[in-house]
């Protein structure tokens, strides 16, 4: 592809991303997969211009805004404002690019012409702009993360819009960490292992990790360090009964399943019981339970109240990875900030409240419900708990520096109240968990 060619297809891209509710790597890959005479240099290129323009939206918008007269931001214009203030291309150049060539973008008109010309030399950042388009904020969300990290809300910001590193969790119930990581090295993928989780790998240099040795034989799961702590927080162990409550595509499912011996073998008189609202997300989790050789996993729709109803305090563990804004996970999906509204979060926080009482239904006397969530918002995380636990005082919130000193036991972070990890604080995605235990009789 020629630079103007990749340059079309970033706008066309950044249109789809626009108009869809999809991750933007889930759209690219579409827009590639029948374009095959695109090489991997030209799919690399187009997609970091993407996300160039995605990590850099609010600020780009903040130029093109007193630069553009009555023109409105749009994929076009983001990405000609990008090649100017973050590439660095003189006028002249935009306008070799936006030559209407074939299959190059259509050629500038007399207004685009002096958007360009206005932006020239302009630097990304400029002392005008208020912290929210700084720190690439949606402008209603700024006065929540001012709140949550006061002084840190700098630091904090600039490591969740950046990118994120790609972590593997190791399959320990059938090889060692050490020995999954020689495997890498066997196929030149160099790693690291995990500061916090002790099952955990991180890629020095991304890498295609589908055609190892390692990941065809289900030895190793990509899964982000915070995720994989989530999931060790269980405490789950073979003879247990544990739900898995929102399961979805299964990444904690089968962190489960490893901690409870179910890799190729038994898990004895225990059982794990995937659940979810949709069918379709559960029969996701089926190849990747065959690759993992993993058995004996229960999959459970949760409209079906009958079988739902009888695993009524039941359950030894009740994990609830609610539905959230996703806040936690903007390095790996940096538009998603640009779809959450108000709206849309006060829907999540509901049905958080109603979908942790549903849940907490099937905790036995002495188990544990374990919730957790991929963002950093208090109205989804301590303010959920504190509601939970008002509403049933047959639970009480444990500490989960215990839990962790067991479970993990490399050092815990900060977490009175629950634990709050995030880019900035542990290098992971952002998470929040807390642990209850249902009271015995």
């Amino acid at each position: 592809m020629t630079p103007d060619a990749r340059l079309s297809a970033a706008i066309e891209i950044l249109d789809a991303i626009e108009e869809a509710n999809t991750a933007a790597d889930t759209i690219i890959r579409a827009y590639f997969r029948p374009r095959r005479y695109a090489g991997s240099k030209d799919r690399r290129n187009v997609g970091n211009q993407v996300f160039d323009v995605i990590r850099h939206r609010a600020r780009l918008d903040w130029w093109i805004a007193g630069a553009a007269g009555d023109m409105k931001p749009s994929s076009r214009l983001r990405i000609l404002a990008a090649i100017v203030i973050l590439d660095g291309q003189s006028a002249d150049a935009a306008g070799n690019l936006f030559n209407g060539a074939a299959h190059a973008p259509a050629s500038l008109d007399a207004a685009e012409q002096q958007l360009v010309e206005n932006l020239v030399a302009k630097p990304l950042l400029h002392d005008a702009m208020p912290p929210g388009v700084v720190h690439e904020v949606p402008e209603w969300l700024d006065p929540s993360f001012q709140a949550i990290w006061g002084d840190r809300f700098e630091a904090e910001m600039t490591a969740l819009n950046s990118e994120a590193p790609v972590d593997i969790r190791v399959n320990v119930g059938r090889v060692s960490r050490d020995q999954a990581r020689k495997s890498l090295s066997i196929d030149h993928i160099k790693t690291t292992p995990t500061t916090l989780s002790p099952v955990g790998l991180r890629l020095i240099e991304r890498a295609r990790l589908e055609e190892t040795k390692a990941f065809k034989k289900g030895l190793i799961e990509v899964q982000d360090e915070g995720s994989q702590l989530i999931a060790l927080l269980c405490e789950a162990k073979p003879g247990m009964t544990v739900v898995d409550y929102c399961a979805g595509g299964g990444g904690k499912t089968l962190a489960l399943a490893d901690a409870m011996g179910m890799q190729g073998g038994s898990s004895g008189d225990g059982a794990l019981i995937a659940c979810d609202v949709s069918t379709k997300r559960l029969s996701g989790l089926d190849e990747r339970v065959k690759r993992a050789r993993v058995t004996g996993i229960q999959q459970l729709v949760l409209d079906d109240e009958a079988a739902v109803s009888e695993l009524n305090e039941k359950a030894d563990r009740v994990l609830v990875d609610a539905p959230c804004s996703g806040i936690g996970a903007w390095r790996r999906h940096p538009e998603a900030r640009w779809r959450l509204t108000q709206a849309r979060l006060d829907r999540h926080v509901a049905d958080q409240y109603k979908i942790l009482g549903a849940a907490a239904k099937m905790v036995k006397p002495g188990g544990h419900l374990i919730y957790a969530t991929c963002s950093l918002l208090a109205e989804e995380n301590e303010a959920q708990i504190k509601t939970f636990l008002e509403q049933h005082d047959e639970f009480t919130a444990l500490p989960i520096a215990d839990i962790w000193a067991k479970a993990i036991a490399t050092p815990c972070p900060p977490a009175e109240g629950g634990l709050r990890l995030s880019p900035a604080d542990t290098d992971t995605d952002g998470f929040f968990c807390a642990v209850m235990e249902r009271k015995s009789v």
